[in-house]
């Protein structure tokens, strides 16, 4: 008999999509075998597309989700998987300072845009990621709910106002964010949702050491709750 991981594994493929501007770009698509009718963008850290990325869009589609993480290096350098070691985060950080916000804006949208989900399309990101989830509730259009884990550089942003709901995960020992920070997302902003965790930065990660599992967790099904009320997932939500 055929694993559920095998099944999702077989409808997992390398895509192309297109931005507005012309701007051809690849992404990792994650299909369903049993879809809920919902779907997810997820969105990088400045790692890239790499396994941890692949496996939350996969993840995604074992609970019934369309799932697609664009490539949002590719107007940079493409092909790009970084591990989370020193010479990762420089490469990262330099590829990040590379691309024009407004393009990788005009990525996102397209990525949104590629997923026919009669449920709507949650925008999900982790740290620069999770950053853009925030502006694509300010700023994109057809997007139902935004996620963002520990996003770093949402402060410059603050004061945009998004037009759907909003779920904030923070840890408290990042030292990337602190309770200034958080305040400050919130005087802005009081309506978003926001949990805290006991950790620290990249705590929902299993490939790095700042990986806390009781954290990923609870964040995870804190998720999982937010997309069900915003979206109507249905049971298959949190198989």
């Amino acid at each position: 008999m055929v694993g559920e991981d095998q099944r999702v594994a077989r409808l997992s493929v390398d895509i192309e999509l297109q931005a507005a501007d012309g701007h051809r770009f690849a992404a990792y698509l994650s299909k369903p075998a049993n879809p809920n009718g919902a779907g997810v963008v997820v969105l990088h850290e400045i790692f890239g597309v790499n396994a941890h990325i692949r496996d939350v869009c996969d993840d995604y589609a074992r609970r019934g989700c369309k799932a697609v993480a664009p490539a949002l290096f590719d107007r940079a350098q493409r092909g790009v998987a970084l591990g989370y070691d020193e010479a990762g985060i420089e490469t990262g950080r330099r590829l990040r300072s590379a691309i024009p916000l407004d393009g990788v804006l005009l990525d996102l949208q397209a990525a949104i845009d590629s997923l026919q989900a009669p449920k709507g399309v949650a925008v999900l990101g982790y740290c620069w990621g999770g950053t853009l989830a925030f502006l694509a509730a300010t700023r994109l259009h057809r997007v139902a709910c935004a996620v963002g884990y520990y996003g770093a550089q949402t402060i410059p942003f603050a004061h945009e106002k998004p037009r759907v709901p909003v779920l904030f995960h923070f840890g408290t020992m990042d030292p990337r964010i602190s309770e200034a920070d958080r305040a400050t997302i919130r005087r802005h902003n009081p309506e978003i949702e926001t949990h805290l965790f006991p950790a620290d930065h990249g705590f929902n990660c299993d490939h790095r050491k700042e990986w806390h599992a009781p954290s990923a967790e609870k964040a995870l099904a804190l998720t999982l709750d937010f997309m069900n009320r915003h979206m109507a997932l249905g049971r298959s939500a949190d198989a």
